[in-house]
C-alpha cells in the first residue's frame, strides 16, 4: 500500500515566503536603509564635533589676536616713552614707561592663556570614532 503525503509542507513553504516572514532581498534592503542611516548619524555627530572644536580654536585664535594687538600697544609705549624720556623731563617719560609695562602684561597674559587653550583642541572628532568602533564590531558580532 502507498501512503500518500498531504501537500502540506509544500504549503507551508508557500506560507514562509508570503507570511510575517521577509525575504532574502526585503532583509538585504533593510539592511542596506540602516547602515545609510547609521552612516549619515555618525556624520552628523562628526559635524557637531568638529563645530565644537573649531569655536574652541576661534576663540583661542582670538586671545592671540588680542595678544598680537597688545604688543603693537606694547611696542607703540615703548617708543613713544623713549621719545620723551629723550625730549623731555623724567616725569613724562616715567608714565609712559609704567604704561607700557602695564601693555607688557596685558599682552603676556593674553598669550599665554591663548596658548594653553589651543593645546586643549582636539581636532578628531572622538564620540565618532568611538562609536563606528562599536558598530564595526556589532556588525562583526550583531548576537552578542
Amino acid at each position: 500500500m502507498a501512503t500518500q503525503y498531504p501537500e502540506q509542507p509544500v504549503t507551508q513553504a508557500s506560507s514562509v515566503a508570503s507570511g510575517p516572514h521577509e525575504s532574502v532581498g526585503e532583509l538585504i534592503g533593510e539592511m542596506s536603509t540602516d547602515l545609510s542611516q547609521l552612516v549619515r548619524g555618525e556624520i552628523e555627530l562628526a559635524k557637531a564635533e568638529i563645530k565644537e572644536e573649531a569655536g574652541k580654536a576661534g576663540k583661542a585664535a582670538g586671545m592671540l589676536g588680542g595678544a598680537g594687538y597688545a604688543g603693537h600697544l606694547a611696542v607703540l609705549m615703548g617708543s613713544l616713552a623713549v621719545i620723551f624720556a629723550l625730549s623731555n623731563v623724567m616725569d613724562l617719560a616715567w608714565a609712559a614707561l609704567i604704561v607700557t609695562a602695564l601693555w607688557a602684561v596685558v599682552a603676556a597674559v593674553l598669550y599665554v592663556t591663548g596658548r594653553k587653550r589651543l593645546r586643549t583642541i582636539d581636532v578628531k572628532p572622538e564620540r565618532t570614532v568611538e562609536t563606528v568602533k562599536e558598530d564595526a564590531r556589532w556588525a562583526r558580532h550583531p548576537t552578542s
